[in-house]
């Protein structure tokens, strides 16, 4: 689960992490009254979406010279004005893809006077099985170009959940990214304080860019992007609260209410699987035969009848899907009770595109004979491989 910048910066700020003050808005006409509560003169009016990129984005209503998403204002006019032309308008940034998100909310913010920026994230490393700071100095960078083409200016550091960030940790990090003074000071202070945000919160991602060193050499997070590992949002009822529905596809809302591991992509052949591991190696297959997957779908070990019938119901509702793939392997999941699902949500939503069933497994020939006398016209395979070439064949010969 994702939130936006100015409640991640609340929940640092609960930590103790240095932050600028800033008031959210919903409405233009509040502009004015936030920007007053801060202390000015320079303020910085902030697009909140779920997308990195807002100050080098385009809006798609304004002119191709218009300011991105991420303005900086010199008076109250200024403040109002940008906030007229950002609320309401789409905002197309490198990760928001062409279609872009509309702004609903900005962050009005007081101005901070920069001297560097950094580049700070925590993660969990795999390599090693341990959250891990990840620092450079290119801070307010793409952080993937800087590791494609100065990858030397990227240092990892890993933490031993044992002990936390140690002083030998922290001391480190500020190595890495060369500070002295104060902001060695700083540092040494909010490394420890950042990783006890990330692990209390269940934080998947923590990423500061940037994080600044300003004129009179303290450290301020001025950016923040903060997401949560949804199996453990059961512990956190605050963070829950942050939600922010308009921010997410339809249908991935609509698969959580039935808690289906759902993932919308760009293709047109919709997946359904249980499993993660067999969902990923379905969209592989796909691809293999010159298609592209509509979605990512794992309806899980112990689906019912009603969760497949939902499942269903989430493909057949993206009008990019020309074809349609179940794959299941029963071994909790009983083919019998897929197939009947299936069934059920073809005979309430109606079927427009192709559908392949491959079946294996628990009841698998009871599963096969349900399909077969359904009268309904679903393509039988009899193994991975042959249910991804019949779809793909299927989708290219209606085409």
């Amino acid at each position: 689960m994702n939130i936006h910048e100015y409640q991640a910066k609340a929940v640092l700020k609960e930590y103790g992490a240095p932050v600028a003050e800033g008031v959210a808005i919903f409405s233009a006409d509040e502009a004015a009254a936030a920007a007053r509560k801060l202390p000015g003169p320079l303020w910085v009016v902030k697009s909140q979406i779920h997308a990195g990129g807002r100050g080098k984005g385009k809006f798609k209503e304004l002119p191709a010279d218009a300011k991105g998403g991420v303005r900086l204002s010199f008076s109250l006019e200024d403040v109002v004005k940008n906030a007229r032309e950002m609320l309401g308008h789409t905002l197309v940034t490198a990760q928001t893809g062409p279609a872009g998100k509309v702004v609903n909310r900005l962050y009005i913010e007081d101005g901070a006077d920069i001297e560097r920026e950094l580049y700070l994230s925590i993660l969990v490393d795999r390599s090693v099985g341990r959250p891990a700071f990840v620092v450079s100095t290119e801070g307010g960078m793409d952080i993937e170009a800087v590791a494609e083409h100065t990858p030397e200016k990227i240092v990892t550091v890993a933490i031993d959940p044992d002990t936390g960030v140690t002083e030998a940790d922290a001391a480190r990090l500020c190595d890495a990214l060369e500070l002295e003074g104060a902001a060695r000071a700083d540092g040494m202070t909010l490394f420890p304080i950042l990783y006890k945000a990330f692990m209390e919160k269940d934080m998947s991602l923590l990423e500061i860019n940037p994080l600044i060193v300003m004129k009179d050499g303290r450290l301020r997070v001025l950016d923040a992007k903060v997401s949560f590992d949804g199996n453990a949002l059961f512990r956190h009822p605050e963070i829950v609260a942050l939600r922010d529905i308009t921010e997410e596809d339809e249908k991935e809302i609509e698969a959580s209410k039935y808690d289906l591991a759902y993932v919308a992509l760009d293709g047109n052949i919709g997946c359904m699987v249980n499993g993660a591991g067999l969902a990923m190696a379905t969209m592989d297959i796909i691809k293999l035969y010159g298609a592209e997957p509509a979605n990512f779908l794992d309806v899980g070990g112990g689906a019912s009848k009603e969760k497949v019938t939902a499942a269903f119901k989430i493909i057949t509702s993206d009008p990019n899907v020309k074809g349609i793939l179940v794959n299941i392997f029963g071994g909790i999941m009983r083919c019998d009770v897929i197939a009947e699902g299936v069934l059920a949500a073809v005979r309430e939503v109606g079927l427009q595109v192709p559908l392949v069933v491959r079946l294996e497994g628990t009841n698998v020939e009871l599963g096969k004979k349900i399909i077969a006398e359904s009268g309904l016209n679903v393509i039988a395979a009899d193994d991975l491989d042959d249910a991804a070439k019949k779809i793909v064949a299927a989708v290219k010969g209606a085409a």
